[in-house]
């Protein structure tokens, strides 16, 4: 019989209210001994809760009962809403923690006794650990897809292609030479894998946008020395996060400030001044800055003199800085001044502009890498099964099935002990 466990499900106390999850067999009996009587299923009861031990009253609240299969998990849940003070959650986590057959839960654990029951699978528990750690309007709505079977149900329809084209093969393998066979079953099992071949392949092209939501856009605003990088990277950030000196080559290594961006969440980059230099700190921030400008979605280039980008960031937002100087801004460039805020609302309408073209529309469907070489191999063996192999229609009816069994591992069904160690470590205690 599994341990029955016990946490603070809601947020950080204090909080107006906090509510203590308990799932597992002795669930039941833990709401008897607190609150003396155990209300109709998913009905809330108000009332006194007290020590079993001294009769001592804990709180009063609410308490609810989840009946198994009919829960959160999958087993019995009780639920406590309390007050949410440190020293009430402290004094029932105390008094549950006496009870026989109780623990406290580890990170993670209700959500993977949901996943052992059946009631989320892996896909849409990484849907939900996404969501938890939303930062953005892009990363909730793409996390709640997730969460809400999404990728999941698209899977399933992919594995019940597969599982038909399957059937196909076999039945071209097994009954080839009975007189009622229709004898283009293989051709069939090929259109059915041709389509679903497509179908695949249009997630994966857009699986890079998904994992780029869920992992946040990396802006680099690069450009030569003092040309008001570090200004800036302030006025965005809105509060002093870069040293600003009108020394060259103030800025040697790559500072980060996450922000959100039309619902977009962007890791701006404030890089070193690029130029030659017989510095060798300054020389590596200027190799850091070139690796981290070329590896991001967006370089805004800054320059007050207009110069050109390298041909590195020939597809860089251009911005003349300093314009509360004087002189004009180039053709097909965006003019600022950082030091009074002029033309910085059309520089973020651009940097908005050109972000949600790169993470924006519908949510995708695949939004972590691990997903994505699934699909991967999925697609693999898909495009083997649709090799000609000289009429072994058993052959072609092997790479089908490895197929299917990628599918299955990629939404949790097989072979994912490791992938579930690592994932439900990242949960807090209490989900």
């Amino acid at each position: 019989m599994p341990d029955t466990i016990f946490a603070l499900s809601s947020g950080r106390l204090p909080a107006g209210v906090a509510v203590v999850r308990i799932s597992g067999p002795e669930a039941p009996a833990a709401a008897l001994a607190l609150g003396g009587t155990l209300p109709p299923p998913r009905l809330a009861r108000y009332g006194v809760l007290k020590d079993p031990a001294s009769g001592a009253p804990l709180d009063q609240g609410l308490m609810l009962f989840f009946p198994s299969p009919a829960s959160a998990t999958g087993e019995d849940v009780v639920e406590l809403h309390l007050h949410g003070g440190r020293a009430v959650v402290a004094a029932v986590l105390r008094v549950l923690s006496r009870l026989p057959g109780l623990r406290p839960a580890q990170p993670g654990e209700f959500t993977r006794r949901a996943h052992a029951c059946g009631k989320l699978d892996l896909a849409e528990v990484e849907g939900l650990a996404d969501l938890i750690a939303a930062e953005s309007e892009a990363q909730r709505k793409q996390a709640l897809a997730l969460a809400a079977g999404a990728l999941s149900r698209r899977m399933e329809s992919w594995r019940e292609g597969l599982v038909g084209a399957l059937a196909l093969l076999e039945a071209a393998i097994d009954f080839a030479e009975e007189g009622d066979v229709p004898d283009d079953l293989a051709a069939q099992a090929t259109a059915r894998l041709s389509g679903l071949k497509r179908e695949l392949m249009a997630a994966l092209a857009d699986s890079a946008r998904g994992e780029r939501v869920r992992d946040g856009l990396v802006v680099a605003i690069a450009g030569p020395p003092n040309a008001g990088k570090s200004t800036l990277l302030n006025r965005l950030a809105g509060r002093e996060a870069a040293i600003v000196s009108p020394v060259p080559g103030t800025t040697r290594d790559v500072l980060e400030v996450h922000l959100e961006l039309a619902g977009q969440a962007v890791t701006l980059l404030d890089t070193a001044g690029l130029r030659e230099t017989a510095d060798l700190v300054e020389a590596e921030g200027v190799r850091r800055a070139h690796a981290r400008a070329e590896a991001a979605d967006l370089v805004l280039w800054l320059c007050d003199a207009g110069e050109a980008p390298p041909a590195a960031f020939a597809s860089a937002l251009r911005v003349r800085t300093k314009m509360d100087q004087g002189g004009a801004a180039p053709e097909g460039w965006l003019g600022i001044s950082a030091a009074t805020g002029a033309g910085l609302d059309g520089l973020v309408s651009a940097i908005e502009a050109r972000t949600a073209a790169l993470g924006g529309g519908e949510p995708a469907l695949i939004t972590r890498e691990r997903q994505r070489l699934g699909l991967e191999a999925a697609a693999v063996h898909l495009e083997r099964a649709l090799q000609d192999f000289g009429g072994r229609e058993e052959l072609r009816a092997e790479e089908v099935r490895l197929a299917i069994r990628a599918l299955d591992q990629t939404i949790g069904r097989v072979d994912v002990e490791d992938v579930l160690d690592a994932l439900f470590r990242t949960f807090c205690i209490g989900k």
